[in-house]
């Protein structure tokens, strides 16, 4: 028997050929967290005209050679209502934030240096002068037409999707988000909200990997529970490669007992095999290879279906492979805290152990693992903060200890 493929190995093995998916355009409003193909040009010029920052007064910076002084107000600006006309000498107008600032004024008096019997007063006085140029926005100030302002291969954050408006955008071309056909397996298996027979369980694993497929930039789609036969499952696979799919994830049958059909069926369908088993825990079952069809091929990750070792391995291995496929910088990070209690020394498998973290009375990150460990018990998965990685041969570690882990919340 082959010996069990290191965790490093198994991830390399599953983005080697994990190749950006290609572009489509959306609206803009659709564009949120979505990845650009191309570097974006603004398709204008930001502010379009030099624009007053502050409410007050635009005026000629020569005539507060002497202050306080008393001038002529001629008109006036507000934001999407320029002032036409020229002011002379003497003379200002009254402006608000956001409003062009007329070519023949060059500075605006804030309102609080300012003093006007009321707004129908011919008169305002100023009481302060300012820096020529002061509280004028010149145009061009945040960016010019033509401006290259966001590259290839940027996530599309908040920020950027308000610059994107601003730069007059309505749609872009984003990598297409990587569609993952999901796939419970097992007699045994029964939708939540069914009334449960004897030797029966609740399918739960495909709610959770459903879940960290959207958060993570893909769409999941599922195909539902396929029962223990062949010919179901070469069905359920097809209708994968209907459905367009880019990865098809399967949750449950990868081992070799006799309803174990997800390798046969696939090899029947010429998929390829590039490992199955890996020295890890939970999670030793796990399968990767691709499945060619008339449009291509499809990825494929069948997981075991335990349901703590099937979000463990969605955690190590799929969100990796959606990032890589959707354009998405991914990078595993791996922090550092203090071990809360013993640990015995592990064997072949690297461990990746259920923890919950703590500020301790010292102000240092201490992680705690469960006591019990079981990949089926789901209960300690939803309240675990991350996974404590312990390396194969792993020596005995003490409470105080220096331990490596993966953060599952924010």
């Amino acid at each position: 028997m082959k010996p069990l493929l290191p965790v490093s190995d198994a991830l390399a093995a599953i983005l080697k050929d994990a190749n950006q998916l290609d572009g489509e355009f959306v609206p803009l409003a659709n564009a949120a967290d979505r990845v650009l193909t191309g570097d974006l040009a603004a398709l204008r010029t930001q502010p379009p005209f030099s624009a007053s920052a502050m409410d007050g007064y635009a005026v000629r910076h020569a005539d507060l050679d002497t202050v306080p002084v008393a001038l002529k107000v001629v008109g006036e600006a507000g934001a999407g209502h320029p002032y036409i006309g020229e002011i002379g000498d003497g003379e200002c107008i009254r402006i608000f934030t956001g409003a062009p600032v007329p070519d023949s004024a060059d500075t605006i008096i804030m309102q609080e240096n300012t003093e006007r019997d009321s707004n129908l007063s011919p008169l305002v006085k100023i009481l302060q002068s300012t820096p020529k140029g002061k509280f004028v926005r010149k145009k061009g100030l945040d960016f010019e037409e033509g401006n290259i302002l966001l590259k290839a291969g940027s996530l599309l954050d908040p920020a950027s999707i308000s610059l994107t408006a601003a730069m007059n955008h309505a749609k872009l071309n984003v990598v297409r988000k990587p569609r993952v056909a999901i796939i419970a397996t097992g007699d045994e298996l029964l939708p939540p909200g069914s009334e449960i027979g004897p030797g029966q369980i609740i399918a739960s694993n495909s709610f959770g990997v459903a879940a960290i497929v959207e958060k993570h930039g893909g769409i999941a789609l599922d195909i539902g529970i396929v029962k223990d036969t062949g010919e179901a499952h070469e069905k359920a696979f097809a209708k994968a490669i209907e459905l367009e799919a880019d990865i098809l994830v399967t949750l449950g049958g990868a081992s070799v007992g006799e309803h174990d059909l997800v390798q046969n069926t696939l090899l029947s369908m010429g998929a390829r095999i590039d490992f199955w088993r890996i020295a890890m825990r939970p999670g030793k079952p796990l399968m990767f290879g691709a499945l060619p069809h008339s449009r291509g091929s499809m990825h494929f990750l069948g997981l075991p279906g335990n349901p703590v070792s099937s979000l463990v391995c969605s955690t190590l291995f799929l969100i990796p492979l959606i990032s890589a496929l959707g354009g998405r910088r991914y990078e595993q990070l791996t922090e550092t805290a203090m071990l809360g209690n013993d640990l015995p020394e592990n064997d072949q498998r690297q461990d990746y152990l259920r923890a919950s973290l703590s500020i301790g009375s010292d102000g240092k990150l201490r992680a705690m693992p469960f006591v019990a460990q079981d990949s089926s018990m789901l209960s300690l998965m939803a309240h675990a903060d991350c996974l404590i990685i312990r390396p194969p041969f792993a020596p005995a570690s003490k409470a105080g200890d220096a331990c490596n882990f993966v953060r599952l919340k924010d």
